[in-house]
């Protein structure tokens, strides 16, 4: 078993050995196949560098005529470039030789042309023509905005005309129109100013329109281009020669006139009153109307301009609002009296209303001195206001007017001032934003209360004073009593009653009454005391015994009774009581007093006279005379 064993190993050992001699020739006959590729390709890559060498000078030369070729593409391009904005240069020249007036879109579009070429070549240096294209282009562009100039006044001053005072009058709310188109009709009086500017202030104004809107935008391009050319001063001066002319002519037209300090002195009060309600209707019209209008003008001419909006607007009105408020300045800086205080609230109430409309429209720094002017006058309008107030109240407590009632009846003062205090009434509101404009934060009905109180009580003090006049107490008493019960009763039918509350009233009343109890101690008490026999009964018995008294003594007691009441009916029959009511509660009151007494005295003594001779000279009267007689009493007589 041995022997086959080993025999079969020997065997296999060789097939092996076979195989890997096999195996080294094919590795060697690949390494010669690898090493003649190598060879091979070697000599390829000798044959490429020869080639490349030999092709470089050729590669050089096409390289070269190719940036020539690019290099000539792009002269002739930026030739043709400096050619074409040569022949836009002549072209936007004749353009512009031609003006403005006849085609003015196309000369603007020309002007702007010019201004990229003068752009194009200052960025084009290199071209060696380009400063003498420079100079030429801009001597064009100036000659051409001076004939932009001309044509922007031309077109503003043939499109701005004043505005006629019917037209205004058009756009005025139908409650301040003129009925006979005179700007005063509205405004006969004081009061007539206050009751417009309650219907005004919240009213509809339609401001006119001064420029056609087709005109408006070729305008702004006409002010565009002059102030891209660096000419906005000229352009501001055009404008506000033009516009504010005009403006000035339609207030002038419109009424309007400068008056100064010393014209108004010498203008009579009826004239200077009509004069100032004109001036508040002409304030309305010139800030909600004109100066609306104005602003709206700018503001579109002038859009995307900021630096000439605000600046041209202030150039414009600032003559016309100077001129408006010197006439304001004049009546607050003038003579102070009385009657110009309702004025004067109407003044500084029209102030008032149009100011935040003035702050509106004089936005801006530029028309800062505008706004400060108009803020002035109100508070100088305000503070005269206030001077003449306390002035009134001085004046009422000092008047001294000799000019006695002979009657008694109500004092001209005491009618002027309760009229003057209800006219403050009407003026409430406007009196109590007065009041805060020097004691911010106060509570403005206890301040017009204040005042109304002090003008009363100094009225009351006055009227103390002038009824010491009187020879007769009586009439004192009687004067006192029609004056303090004429304000009390005005004071109840008015709004004062609000203010000074019911405690004034009946404190008031209460004086009424006891002057009317003074008049009567006074007047009648000598009178009763006739109807009086001492130690023979009371005259207000029941009659009985006549005994302690003679029939001398009666007749004595009637005859002075009859003289005096004679004189009483004879004096206090020219007496005037103006109300009707006070009038009959006073000789009711005498008669309770007097007809009582009378009946019980002729009751009781009167047979001791009937007895005698001729009765009828002693007892000349009947209870029923003496009554009808008291009714002729206080009805001022002469």
């Amino acid at each position: 078993m041995g022997v086959p064993i080993r025999a079969a190993a020997v065997t296999g050992d060789d097939n092996l050995s076979k195989k890997a001699e096999i195996m080294r020739e094919s590795i060697n006959k690949s390494q010669l196949i690898t090493d003649n590729m190598v060879s091979v390709l070697g000599s390829f890559d000798n044959r490429l560098s020869a080639l490349e060498t030999a092709m470089r000078p050729t590669q050089i030369r096409t390289h070269a005529i190719r940036r020539a070729h690019e290099n000539i593409d792009k002269t002739l391009k930026a030739a043709n470039v400096i050619l074409n904005r040569f022949d836009l240069s002549r072209e936007a020249e004749a353009t512009i030789l031609k003006g403005p007036h006849d085609n003015l879109k196309g000369y603007l579009e020309a002007i702007e042309q010019l201004r990229s070429n003068i752009r194009f070549f200052t960025n084009n240096k290199s071209f060696k023509s380009s400063d003498g294209v420079l100079n030429h282009a801009n001597n064009l562009l100036s000659k051409a905005i001076s004939k932009l100039e001309n044509e922007f006044k031309q077109l503003l001053s043939s499109y701005s005309k004043p505005m006629e005072p019917d037209r205004l009058y058009e756009c005025l709310p139908s409650s301040l129109r003129p009925s006979s188109g005179s700007p005063d009709a509205s405004n006969k009086n004081p009061s007539n100013s206050h009751t417009d500017h309650v219907t005004a202030e919240n009213a509809i104004y339609i401001p006119p329109v001064l420029i056609p809107p087709r005109v408006l935008p070729l305008l702004h391009n006409l002010a565009q281009h002059m102030v891209n050319a660096g000419h906005t001063q000229q352009c501001l001066i055009i404008y506000r020669d033009t516009r504010s002319q005009v403006l000035q002519e339609s207030l002038h037209q419109l009424g309007v006139e400068k008056l100064s300090k010393d014209d108004v002195q010498k203008i009579q009060w009826e004239v200077l009153e009509l004069k100032i309600g004109t001036w508040i209707h002409f304030m309305r019209i010139a800030v909600k109307l004109l100066f609306a209008a104005e602003r709206k003008v700018c503001d579109q001419m002038f859009e995307g301009i900021e630096s000439l909006k605000d600046q041209c607007f202030a150039e414009v009105t600032k003559g016309s609002v100077a001129m408006l408020l010197s006439f304001g300045d004049a009546i607050a800086k003038s003579k102070r009296s009385p009657e110009k205080l309702f004025v004067l609230l109407d003044m500084y109430e029209i102030m008032s209303e149009l100011h935040s409309e003035i702050e509106t429209l004089f936005s801006g720094k530029a028309c800062k001195e505008i706004r400060e002017a108009a803020l002035g006058l109100t508070k100088r309008l305000a503070q005269t206001a206030k001077d003449t107030f306390g002035d009134f109240e001085e004046a009422v407590e000092k008047d001294a007017t000799r000019t006695a009632v002979a009657d008694g009846t109500v004092h001209p003062l005491t009618s002027y001032v309760i009229n003057y205090v209800k006219f403050l009434f009407d003026y409430q509101s406007t009196l109590k934003q007065l009041f805060q404009e020097f004691e911010k934060g106060d509570d403005s009905n206890a301040q017009l209360a204040s005042v109304t109180m002090r003008i009363m009580q100094a009225l009351q003090t006055n009227l103390e004073g002038k009824s010491k006049q009187y020879k007769d107490p009586a009439l004192t008493n009687l004067f006192l009593m029609n004056n303090i019960h004429y304000m009390v009763r005005s004071v109840r039918r008015s709004e004062a009653k609000d203010l000074l509350g019911d405690d004034w009233v009946q404190r008031h009343r209460r004086i009424v009454q006891q002057h009317a109890n003074q008049y009567k101690r006074i007047a009648w008490a000598k009178i009763l005391q006739s109807l009086s026999i001492q130690g023979a009964g009371s005259s207000g018995g029941d009659g009985g015994s006549s005994s302690g008294a003679s029939r001398a003594l009666v007749k004595e007691r009637l005859r002075i009774f009859n003289l005096q009441f004679e004189e009483l009916h004879q004096r206090q029959s020219q007496w005037t009581v103006p109300d009707s009511e006070l009038r009959e509660s006073l000789r009711l009151a005498v008669a309770e007093v007097l007809l009582p007494a009378y009946r019980s005295f002729i009751k009781r003594y009167g047979l001791l006279v009937e007895n005698g001779k001729n009765p009828h000279k002693y007892i000349r009267y009947t209870a029923e005379d003496l009554d009808r007689m008291l009714g002729e009493f206080f009805e001022g007589k002469t």
